[in-house]
């Protein structure tokens, strides 16, 4: 039983194995060599066998790319459009569908495609191409393509594999060919993504091809009440992004009045606002709440040499300009190769009739006395020959036509040899020099193609927007004294509620309870706090709280100031030590607050009234004692305008009733000082 599931165990891992190998090298994860998908190259390939200058129906592409790519239509035909409309190496004709709109394209048979002039020119080269067998041995496809441009980050790839996925960033033609050249010049380069779709970005976090980007729609002011998008950013297009911005719109986090979409060959959303609504506090909301702003992780992950690997977009340069470095060098030898064959052929076809060698074979009797008589006759211009002569060369000799060589015309073959030797001198002396050959190759392909491809992207940086900011005050939070309940769903029936708090779903509420108790809250819809709630508002940075509070084991009164404080939500923390007499007195917001204090009467005081100004205290922890105002027992305290503060404002919450008790009663200990001071 243990060996036969040994087995079966064994089977699936080494079937799995397999499987995912299969699956990241052979489908999701691109080459470092020439940039592309095993469906990419095999599509280019096809279009390369089939060109003839003229447009193919996409129908016959697709047909004939399966006698390569052992995988159904319908993933050929997507991998065509996606190729095609990234508008490099597949020149399109018919409706390739819109990447701004996300508009799908016609069928196959209504639309045709052929190789543009720059893939016909940087991606094809048989003798620099390794052939091996397709997946049924009927025909041969590359390895992979001799690119002279780097296709992997000009295109971008999108990936899912077995345990791993790959998401590299398109970049800019030129600034790719740019970047080669200032490597082969020693020095170092950075690049940067760029969109077909414009837009912002800001690669402040963007990390040589991994790391993390945000991308940005370019939103205009048209008027206070009307927006226009005019870019969209990576990944989204219109139909997503309207559907961002009405679900936001839903939510309650935006107000618009309508959406409408004008795009065709350039992006153009308008946004009508919604009355009290204005563009440029909307403006914020759409990039935290929609599609308008979206956050992308790269990941550069690649083949290279059957292996998977993380680089980074320098290394991906690197190598691709030391490979294009090396496919130009084999390209010219092949080129010298060939131009000295030439010249070889053209100087013996020159001996041999120029010297009339032809006529030694007169009188020989079988063909190897012929071959024999004219090798004889050669030998003594073999200084002026390239390479020795062999059979094959004395058989090429003997197949001139007596037509051509009584019209030989031996200026003509001179300037064409001349030719041929200069040609040759030429290629010699770009292979002593490949790294400049290779840099005028680079600036030719700039010169000559540079200007189709302008930058799309504008790189910045740009402060990331608050949510919590940006968010529209859509909630109302009620509280009622009477039943203890604080929420968003506490709906004024019988008695109104004590107060009423406009905020948002992200803001944070600060509670401050009578017995010194205080806590953060998120937003709530319904939530029992207890009737002894002193104060509540919005918790923002730079808040200052003015507090008088009876410490109830000394009897004393004390007074603190003290900022926003630090907090945990949800977690309990005091501005005094817990006591059932201690409370709050009063408790007032911001500078410049002051108070009205009444002491206890006393026959030894000049007087039973004194002014507390929060300003001469300094600002302390929250949990901070404070400072004692006044050795005597407090008997009443108000405000600066001699009232309790009852009136509820939105940063200022003192609730009603919260300061009758310092008001009205009079404690024992106070009692039993006022009965003292009487005797």
């Amino acid at each position: 039983m243990n060996s036969q599931y040994g087995r079966l165990h064994n089977l699936f891992d080494q079937n799995f194995l397999e499987y995912s190998s299969y699956v990241i090298r052979e489908r999701a994860i691109p080459d470092i060599h020439d940039g592309l998908k095993p469906v990419q190259r095999r599509i280019l390939q096809t279009l390369f066998n089939m060109d003839d200058g003229r447009f193919h129906k996409v129908a016959n592409v697709v047909g004939e790319t399966m006698k390569l790519h052992p995988h159904g239509d319908a993933s050929i035909f997507s991998a065509l459009v996606n190729l095609a409309n990234k508008e490099y190496l597949i020149e399109r004709q018919g409706n390739f569908g819109n990447i701004y709109t996300g508009d799908q394209a016609s069928a196959a048979r209504y639309i045709e495609c052929r190789l543009t002039p720059m893939a016909r020119e940087i991606l094809f080269n048989k003798e620099l191409t390794e052939f091996v067998d397709s997946y049924d041995g009927r025909m041969l496809e590359p390895v992979t393509l001799p690119a002279k441009i780097p296709l992997l980050l000009l295109l971008g790839a999108d990936g899912i594999a077995v345990g791993m996925a790959t998401k590299i960033m398109p970049h800019n033609f030129c600034e790719l060919l740019e970047a080669q050249i200032r490597i082969l010049h020693n020095e170092e380069v950075t690049l940067y993504p760029d969109f077909q779709k414009k837009g912002l970005v800001d690669v402040s976090q963007y990390d040589h091809g991994n790391g993390r980007i945000r991308c940005r729609a370019r939103i205009e002011e048209l008027n206070d009440k009307t927006i226009i998008i005019k870019d969209i950013p990576h990944g989204t297009n219109t139909q997503s992004l309207i559907e961002s911005v009405e679900k936001a719109a839903k939510t309650g986090k935006i107000k618009i009045l309508s959406i409408n979409d004008y795009t065709a060959e350039e992006v153009e959303v308008e946004i009508n606002l919604a009355r009290g609504v204005y563009a440029k506090e909307t403006i914020e909301a759409l990039y935290a709440f929609t599609d308008c702003e979206v956050a992308i992780t790269p990941n550069l992950t690649l083949i290279k040499d059957n292996t998977p690997l993380t680089c980074t977009v320098e290394e991906v340069l690197e190598h691709n300009t030391r490979k294009l470095v090396l496919d130009l060098t084999r390209e010219l030898q092949i080129d010298l190769d060939r131009l000295q064959e030439k010249l070889h052929a053209r100087l013996l076809e020159q001996i041999f009739i120029e010297e009339r060698l032809y006529k030694n074979i007169e009188e020989e009797t079988s063909y190897k006395a012929v071959i024999k008589s004219v090798d004889g006759a050669l030998q003594p211009f073999t200084g002026e020959l390239l390479r020795a002569v062999t059979n094959e060369d004395i058989e090429r000799l003997l197949e001139i036509r007596i037509k051509r060589i009584s019209r030989y015309d031996i200026n003509k073959q001179q300037k064409e040899i001349k030719e041929i030797r200069a040609d040759i001198k030429t290629i010699s002396h770009h292979l002593k020099d490949m790294v400049g050959y290779t840099i005028n190759f680079l600036g030719a392909l700039l010169k000559k193609y540079g200007h189709l491809y302008p930058r799309q992207t504008e790189l910045c940086e740009f402060e990331e927007v608050s949510a919590r900011n940006a968010a529209l005050a859509n909630l109302v939070v009620n509280y009622q004294r009477t039943t203890g309940f604080l929420g968003s769903n506490i709906k004024a029936e019988d008695d109104k509620p004590d107060f009423s708090l406009n905020c948002s779903e992200y803001d944070r509420l600060l509670l401050i309870f009578n017995d010194g108790m205080y806590k953060v809250i998120p937003v709530t819809d319904k939530l029992f706090v207890g009737h002894e709630l002193a104060w509540i508002g919005v918790i923002k940075e730079g808040l200052i709280f003015n507090v008088l509070y009876r410490d109830g084991q000394e009897n004393l009164t004390y007074a603190k100031r003290f900022t926003t404080p630090k907090f945990i939500l949800d977690k309990e923390y005091r501005l005094f030590p817990e006591d059932k007499r201690s409370r709050i007195l009063l408790l007032l917001m911001g500078e410049g607050a002051s108070a009205h204090v009444s002491l206890a009467p006393s026959p030894r005081a000049k007087s039973n009234i004194m002014e507390v100004y929060f300003d001469d205290y300094l600002l302390k922890n929250p949990n901070a004692k404070g400072k004692r105002i006044s050795p005597r027992v407090v008997r009443k305290v108000t405000d600066s305008t001699g009232k309790a503060p009852v009136k509820l404002q939105k940063q200022n919450m003192t609730l009603p009733g919260l300061v009758e008790a310092a008001r009205d009663e009079t404690p024992q200990g106070e009692k039993a000082e006022e009965g003292r001071d009487k005797e």
